[in-house]
């Protein structure tokens, strides 16, 4: 965050400059003041997968904060065939999605597509000619690991395809978790369709995070589809059905071979497909005692926002480091899971001088090349100049403050000026009293969104008594601190503090993996991405709670009631 400052000109003998430089600072004030969605609209859009095979339908998703937009297509349909859109609200963003099939192979051109104001990004789709699975009749299930030996706790991306070739009435999807792993759902449901064999099908696709608990043998069960769909003529003419005919299908299963941590493997143990870091802001000045941003871009492939540890907050000598909450965005790239984090640090420079911001390391093993490696970014120097004696301090000065206006008035009171001039002063300290009230209700504005930033996450959990899917959301996705409550919560009557939780949780499993959670949080013993791995697997089919006794009831009122 940027420290805000002012520079006081000479007042005597220069009213008029005073007040035009008031007025101007009072107009990009409300200029500033304008609606967060005017200035703050960010619209993005990305791929589901980078390549695929002809026939096959790929999605465009398309992110925007903009109200009441919605994406041009017209563009697509010189190399693309249209599925039929969607939309969907959460936060007060809206994401479009359209489904792809090309026309040709090759390199194929996502143009860049108009959303109320604003262009998104052009992006480019590899297609190749790789023939299709063979058919299995009017409807057959397909599933896909994007690693099938990968390690232990690694995140393997899983897809699901249900394809039939016949309206359907209604039908079910199941695909079971297996043994000794933890599965979730990634995302909503993807529709398309393709052509398998010569015979136009219709494709269902349903994503999943697998994540291996133990090394050795996994075996994952068949995906299932039972459903109705509509009678074809021979089964109406032979007066089988009713109108309607029962279909079924499901995957052959498949075994992974799963790998223990190698050993010498750097830790905390940190599996992935691909790390890359970049800088997104990267200053080389700065002035002492005013804040300068730095921003680091962590972009990870085969892993969720709940696996990832934080990026680390830099140790700056001669400085002082005040990181922000970190940024996530999950997506599903060529089947398998990529995150996005971006985390900002202001760093506000004690002293003039040259300073120096060691680059952030994270060792990850590459499950790839299955082998050790670092991800890190350079060391930034920068020159720090002195800082401007005439600058409010952060964080206070009210005295001050105070004081330099008092002086400011003295000197415009005792300046004599012509009786033409004599409201400029006036109007000039009216305009400053509207700059600094500006300035402190645009503060406490600022401070009131990173803290509803913060908290909305789990709002919606708390409002009523969870359930076991707030409580599945929050194990995904939320902090511990936001699990706890919501089993504290989910506890009936609700449990007080986290060692009333325990005291009421009747699995030991359960209470070993909160313990284990809490050990290496908040006395770094042990190490979190693995603690959270157990906390979901042991919290998988909700808490466990003990047995209340109850007072026997009477069967029947005293006849005579004692008075």
């Amino acid at each position: 965050m940027q420290v805000p400052t002012r520079s006081r000109p000479t007042i005597a003998g220069q009213p008029h400059l005073l007040a035009r430089r008031l007025l101007a600072w009072a107009s990009l004030l409300l200029l500033a003041c304008l609606p967060a969605s005017v200035a703050l609209a960010e619209t993005r859009a990305w791929l589901d997968r980078e390549s695929a095979a002809m026939g096959d339908a790929v999605t465009l998703n398309i992110e925007t904060d903009q109200p009441g937009v919605a994406p041009d297509y017209r563009p697509l349909a010189a190399a693309f065939e249209l599925g039929q859109p969607y939309r969907s609200d959460r936060n007060g963003r809206t994401l479009f999605g359209i489904a792809l099939t090309p026309r040709r192979t090759g390199a194929l051109d996502v143009p860049a597509l108009a959303v109320g104001r604003e262009r998104t990004a052009p992006l480019r789709l590899q297609v190749g000619g790789a023939p299709a699975p063979a058919p299995r009749g009017d409807a057959f299930v397909e599933v896909v690991v994007d690693d099938p030996a990968p390690y232990v706790q690694q995140g393997v991306g899983l897809v699901v395809r249900l394809h039939y070739a016949t309206p359907l009435l209604s039908g079910e999807l199941v695909l079971d978790a297996p043994d000794g792993a933890s599965l979730q759902r990634v995302g909503d449901d993807v529709q398309s369709s393709r052509e398998v064999g010569g015979r136009r099908y219709h494709v269902v696709e349903r994503r999943y995070l697998l994540v291996p608990e133990r090394s050795g043998p996994l075996v994952l069960p068949p995906a299932r589809f039972r459903g109705r769909a509509a009678a074809n003529f021979f089964d109406d003419f032979f007066g089988g059905g009713g109108g309607r005919r029962e279909l079924s299908a499901q995957s052959p299963p498949q075994t992974l071979q799963v790998h223990a941590q190698p050993a010498g493997a750097p830790q905390p143990w940190l599996p992935l497909r691909e790390l890359r870091l970049r800088y997104l802001a990267a200053p080389t000045a700065a002035r002492a005692g005013e804040a300068v941003e730095i921003a680091v871009e962590a972009v990870a492939r085969g892993v969720t926002a709940a696996q990832f540890p934080d990026l680390p907050v830099p140790r700056v000598d001669g400085a002082q480091v005040f990181p922000e909450r970190a940024e996530t965005t999950e997506r599903f790239i060529d089947g398998s899971p990529q995150l996005t984090v971006v985390r900002r640090y202001a760093v506000v420079p004690l002293a003039p001088g040259r300073l120096r911001v060691a680059g952030p390391r994270i060792d990850w093993w590459n499950v790839r090349e299955r082998r050790a490696e670092a991800a890190m970014l350079p060391e930034l120097a920068m020159e720090v100049a002195p800082g401007n004696p005439e600058a409010t301090p952060a964080g206070g000065g009210t005295a001050a403050q105070a004081r330099s206006d008092a002086t400011a008035v003295d000197a415009m009171t005792t300046h004599p000026v012509s009786a033409g001039n004599r409201l400029w002063p006036w109007l000039a300290l009216a305009l400053a009293v509207l700059w600094l009230a500006t300035l402190a209700w645009a503060l406490s504005m600022r401070r009131r969104r990173a803290h509803a930033a913060g908290e909305g996450a789990v709002a919606g959990v708390l409002r009523s008594r969870p359930v076991a899917l707030d409580l599945q959301r929050v194990l995904d996705g939320g902090s511990f601190d936001e699990v706890v409550r919501v089993l504290q919560r989910m506890a009936d009557p609700p449990a007080a503090d986290l060692d009333a939780l325990l005291a009421r949780l009747d699995d030991p499993r359960q209470r070993e993996a909160l313990e284990a959670m809490r050990r290496a949080l908040w006395a770094g013993d042990g190490d979190a991405s693995a603690a959270r791995v157990a906390l979901r697997s042991a919290f998988r089919g909700g808490p466990r709670w003990k047995a209340t006794a109850t007072a026997p009831r009477e069967p029947l009122p005293p006849l005579y009631p004692e008075r």
